[in-house]
C-alpha cells in the first residue's frame, strides 16, 4: 500500500476500540471479507484462527486481513480481549500489502494512531475524514517498515533500541557538550563497553564519530544560516583550538570552514 495515495483510502462506518464480553467469540461467516480489517490487541489472550493456522493473541498482536479471508476468533473469559478493529478499503491497485500477522512490540507511536483514528469519529471533528485517510496511509507504512525490519533491530530489544536512540538523540540536541561515553552510558542504563557496542551496531558508527559528526554539522548550519564566524562557531561547539577545528572540519566536510561560510 505504499504506493497507494491516501485519497485512495475508503472509510467504512466498522471501526471501534472494544473490550470483548467473556462469552463473545468471531464466527466464520458464510461470507468472506470484503474489504481489508486492520485488528490490533492492546490486552487479553485469546487465538486467532485464519486459513489453517492458528495464532495465538495478547497484548501487541495484530493482523492485517485481506478481502476474501476467513479469520475466526475466541479468548480467554478470564483474560478478554481489548482490541480495536478498523475496516477500510482501497481504491487504487495496491503493490505492496502488508503482512497478515506481526507481534508490535514497540507499541506506542502506532496505539496512538489507532486511538486518533478512533476519537476522530466520536465527536464532529473538523476535517476528521481526511486526517483518518492519512492516519490509515501512516499506519500502513508502519506495519510495512516492520515487515521491512533490519536484522540488527530484530536482535536488539525494543527497549534498547530506543535508549539507544534516545542517547543518539540527546547527543544532537547538544553538539556542544564534550559528552563522556560512561555518562552517555549511564544515561541509557548501560555499562560503558556494552553501550559502545550496541551504539555502533544499531546507529552505523562508533560513539566517538557520531558525536564529532553531529558537531560538525552544527557548524555547517551556524556558518552558513546564523552569521557567526569562524571563531564564533568554534568557541559555540566547544573547540578550544581554532586551528583544530578546522582541520576536523575540513576532515569531514573536504571544505574548509571559511570557504563554508
Amino acid at each position: 500500500m505504499l504506493n497507494a495515495a491516501p485519497s485512495s483510502f475508503v472509510l467504512t462506518p466498522s471501526f471501534a476500540k472494544i473490550s470483548c464480553e467473556p462469552g463473545w467469540k468471531w464466527q466464520k461467516r458464510p461470507k468472506a471479507m470484503e474489504n481489508y480489517d486492520l485488528f490490533y490487541v492492546w490486552n487479553g489472550e485469546g487465538e486467532v484462527v485464519l486459513g489453517e493456522r492458528a495464532y495465538p493473541v495478547s497484548k501487541g498482536s495484530c493482523f492485517l486481513f485481506r478481502p476474501g479471508d476467513h479469520p475466526t476468533a475466541t479468548h480467554n473469559p478470564q483474560k478478554p480481549l481489548t482490541l480495536t478493529y478498523i475496516h477500510f478499503n482501497v481504491t487504487e491497485k495496491v503493490e505492496e500489502v502488508p503482512e497478515r500477522y506481526r507481534v508490535i512490540e514497540d507499541s506506542i507511536d502506532f496505539e496512538f494512531l489507532l486511538a486518533r483514528y478512533v476519537r476522530l469519529f466520536l465527536v464532529r471533528t473538523f476535517a476528521a475524514e481526511e486526517e483518518a485517510r492519512l492516519l490509515l496511509k501512516l499506519m500502513m507504512i508502519h506495519l510495512l517498515r516492520q515487515d521491512r525490519e533490519e536484522p540488527v533491530e530484530r536482535k536488539a530489544s525494543n527497549q534498547l533500541t530506543e535508549s539507544i536512540h534516545e542517547v543518539a538523540n540527546f547527543i544532537r540536541q547538544h553538539p556542544g557538550t564534550a559528552h563522556r561515553v560512561d555518562e552517555l552510558a549511564a544515561r541509557a542504563g548501560l555499562s560503558s563497553r556494552y553501550f559502545s557496542t550496541k551504539f555502533k551496531e544499531l546507529i552505523g558508527e562508533s560513539v566517538q564519530t557520531y558525536m564529532i559528526r553531529s558537531r560538525i554539522e552544527r557548524a555547517q548550519h551556524l556558518l552558513t544560516h546564523a552569521g557567526m564566524n569562524v571563531t564564533e562557531v568554534a568557541d559555540a561547539l566547544g573547540y578550544r583550538d581554532i586551528f583544530f577545528f578546522s582541520r576536523q572540519f575540513k576532515q569531514y566536510t573536504g571544505k574548509s570552514p571559511s570557504e563554508i561560510r
